[in-house]
């Protein structure tokens, strides 16, 4: 505990903003001392004079590229002029004035919150409603670029600089929007608050009041592009984000909680005493049950912590400031990634350790994880929706966080308390609950008990006399004797303690065992997955979920189809029909279950595909395709609207051969993995 409090006592930091950054952001728009009429910027009725704005543009010589400071140092005295304006209004005035020129955006309420922010001239706060404003601007924009385009960017930076909005809107104003947001050449007032950069006190209010005249005057410009062109305006819907469900570690946040954090966040060397007001917002926010704000704010000051623990681990302390446009952002990519970019290891993960990084993999980068900080700073999510369990996620996380950098003798005390004690426990028992690998496992066994449902689903009297006559064909016994051998020879790859090899020969295949759950206890790597790796756990995973769609869908036919035969309603050729679904049904569900089996195991060995040729990997690529092309034919089959039976019985003896015969080779994973074994032994 001494060392990680120590790592982080150095020099007090007074800002993370580089000189030139500083510079731009807190003086250059203040060098210019003129007042400007605000009648020449927006009129009485609200509309926006953009010729103010982009008349303040200065180009370099060449005409080909923004003079960003000098821009700046032009349009200070329009800010200035723009803030005091909104500061004379009253809220009344002010949605009188611009409320309808909003509307264009995804959350036209959030302006009448930034008017309260900059009225309550808390720093903060007006932070906070600039992040939020220019997330919401973002989403908004990318509305407008699907007018015209197909695919929109990521980057807002990108963003701004297509032809597409350029069209709608002209490029004069684009490049006002650029010199605020869109470039680390200018302010750049996104990404310096968004990645954590910016104090509260380094961001002037003036260019919070200024974005907010330029949001409405887009929608000025975007009405009349709208009305010229005929175009439908169809905003894309903001995204509420799931239940975490078994993905929440972490209990409610209590108030003990919330006071053992105020007492920490206040010592903890993890915060830098110039952001200490966001935690203090945070908290508050949380209290008020603002929960998007309060995960906002957590977010941002995370990495703002953790850059700063990343520089210091990594020994490269310049990388704790604001990049220039020459460079890069020590961004949270960088900060959670196993190697810095010159190609050496990053300390960073050695220092937090396993659990912490897979918390943080887990809520911000996993592709099937929440991805809070994406979809917040993107603005694709409805704040008020804002799941509260997320934030407790968070707030736990950040609690135990910060008491790795307080004296050890408030440490001992505070971790007595049961609820930290609890929290402490949990933290350091985290594993990866979205990474691939947890959620297929998530996914077998829900398929398995899905698929032990079926036998629960019994035959009508007839019907079970109709299958019985039709028991024994060939292909039902050349699969069923196929099954026998593959299960074996899988059961054989199954670790020790779990091994199981009864006599499949004299057992009814209900009875067979599937060792899945306890194959899922087995732990798997999940940090820093290799490309390999990941893209064998996605064919498994699309393999699973065809496997789940075909339980649902059985289950489904047969309690429809059952039904009917009781009620006697089922045509004659469905009746038919329904007999020979029984069969299949029969082969089916062994069927399926062998394959999570083989899911189960070859994820149990998933990391010896690192071991593979090229040859041998593309190879082992194109026999998982192939049962995943099985499987989608099974859903195909198996529809409602298809309901071919017979044919799933011809597919399912193609696919089990196709399996035997790899397996014959040798190939899989358990048997490469058997193989490395040997050769250690030796």
């Amino acid at each position: 505990m001494a060392a990680q409090l120590q790592i982080l006592l150095e020099d007090p930091i007074t800002t993370c903003l580089s000189p030139s950054v500083y510079d731009m952001i807190c003086k250059l728009g203040f060098e210019v001392r003129e007042s400007c009429d605000i009648n020449s910027i927006v009129t009485q009725n609200g509309e926006v004079c953009w010729k103010a704005a982009t008349d303040c543009v200065v180009y370099t010589p060449s005409a080909q590229a923004l003079d960003y400071r000098a821009s700046v140092r032009r349009l200070g005295p329009v800010c200035e002029a723009v803030h005091l304006h909104l500061s004379s209004m009253t809220k009344g005035q002010f949605e009188v004035q611009y409320a309808p020129w909003l509307q264009w955006t995804s959350s036209p309420e959030l302006f009448a919150e930034v008017f309260d922010a900059l009225e309550s001239l808390q720093s903060p706060a007006i932070s906070l409603s600039l992040m939020k404003l220019t997330a919401c601007l973002e989403r908004a924009l990318g509305d407008v670029f699907l007018l015209i385009g197909k695919e929109c960017p990521f980057l807002l930076r990108d963003l701004l600089a297509s032809e597409e909005l350029a069209q709608v809107f002209g490029l004069p104003v684009m490049d006002v929007l650029r010199i605020f947001v869109g470039s680390p050449c200018g302010l750049n007032l996104r990404n310096v608050l968004w990645h954590g950069f910016a104090s509260p006190h380094e961001i002037p209010p003036m260019y919070c009041s200024m974005m907010v005249v330029l949001t409405a005057g887009l929608g000025q410009l975007l009405k009349s592009y709208l009305q010229q062109s005929e175009l439908p305006w169809a905003p894309r819907p903001l995204i509420t984000l799931p239940d975490l469900e078994d993905g929440a570690v972490f209990p409610e946040v209590t108030q003990e909680v919330l006071s053992v954090l105020e007492e920490v966040m206040k010592k903890s060397t993890f915060i830098l005493r110039t952001m200490l007001p966001y935690w203090e917002v945070a908290l508050v926010k949380f209290k008020s049950h603002r929960f998007a704000d309060c995960a906002t704010l957590l977010l941002t000051q995370l990495e703002a912590g953790l850059r700063r623990l990343f520089a210091t681990v990594n020994k490269c302390p310049k990388r704790l400031l604001t990049a220039e446009s020459t460079a890069l952002y020590t961004t949270l990519d960088e900060i959670l990634a196993k190697h810095l970019n010159d190609g050496e290891i990053n300390q960073l993960p050695l220092f937090l350790g396993e659990p912490a990084m897979e918390f943080l993999w887990d809520f911000l980068n996993h592709q099937q994880g929440p991805r809070v900080r994406d979809h917040l700073s993107h603005g694709e999510i409805n704040l008020p929706e804002f799941p509260k369990e997320i934030t407790d996620q968070l707030l736990a996380f950040s609690t135990v966080l910060l008491l790795r950098f307080v004296g050890e003798e408030l440490a001992s005390v505070l971790k007595e308390k049961a609820a930290i004690k609890s929290l402490v426990r949990l933290a350091e028992g985290y594993s990866a609950r979205f990474h691939p690998v947890s959620l297929l496992r998530k996914q077998v066994l829900s398929c398995e008990e899905s698929i032990r449902a079926w036998p629960l689903l019994p035959l009508p009297r007839e019907a079970e006399e109709h299958v019985a006559r039709l028991e024994g064909s060939c292909e039902t016994n050349a699969c069923n004797s196929l099954m026998i051998k593959i299960t074996y020879e899988l059961y054989h790859h199954i670790p020790e303690n779990h091994c199981v090899f009864p006599d499949l020969d004299h057992l009814p295949i209900e009875k067979w065992p599937w060792p899945l759950r306890e194959l899922s206890s087995f732990r798997v790597p999940t940090l820093f997955c290799p490309r390999a790796v990941l893209e064998v756990l996605a064919v498994l995973q699309h393999i699973g979920r065809r496997c789940a769609d075909v339980s649902r869908q059985v289950a489904a036919s047969w309690v429809r189809r059952r039904r009917q035969w009781a009620e006697k309603t089922l045509r004659s050729r469905q009746r038919q029909n329904f007999v020979y679904m029984s069969r299949s049904v029969k082969l089916l569900s062994p069927v399926l279950l062998l394959i999570l089996l083989l899911i189960a195991l070859e994820l149990v060995n998933i990391h010896v595909v690192l071991g593979q040729s090229i040859d041998e990997y593309q190879q082992y690529l194109k026999f998982l395709k192939s049962i995943l092309q099985y499987t989608e034919n099974l859903v195909a089959h198996t529809s409602p609207k298809k309901n071919k039976w017979i044919e799933t019985i011809e597919l399912t003896h193609t696919a089990l051969l196709r399996i035997w015969t790899f397996s014959e080779k040798k190939q899989m994973l358990i048997h490469l993995a058997k193989k490395s074994t040997s050769k250690a032994v030796l």
